[in-house]
């Protein structure tokens, strides 16, 4: 029997990193640095089930931020236009 084909056992636990991405590693061991546990632990199918429900945007949490400063400054823009217009 080839390892594949071998039923995967392992405990593995969810992990995430400080970019809010998200992983699984073996449960019986360290985090890689810069990992974290999730909170979730399990077999494998169960563990990716949740990343899958939990990881709804696979953007990194720094392009996220950034996107909603940009968000946020256009949205000043168009009322400082608005009020200018207005003043007209």
């Amino acid at each position: 029997m080839y390892k594949d084909e071998e039923e995967d056992t392992t405990i593995y636990k969810v992990v995430l990193n400080h970019e809010e991405q998200y992983s699984i590693w073996p449960a019986y061991r360290e985090n890689p640095p810069g990992w974290r546990d999730a909170g979730k632990s399990g077999l494998k199918p169960e563990c990716l089930a949740y990343i899958k429900e939990v990881w709804t945007d696979m953007r990194p949490l720094s392009l996220r931020k950034r996107m909603e400063e940009l968000a946020k400054e256009k949205q000043q823009q168009q009322q400082s236009s608005e009020q200018v217009e207005k003043e007209k």
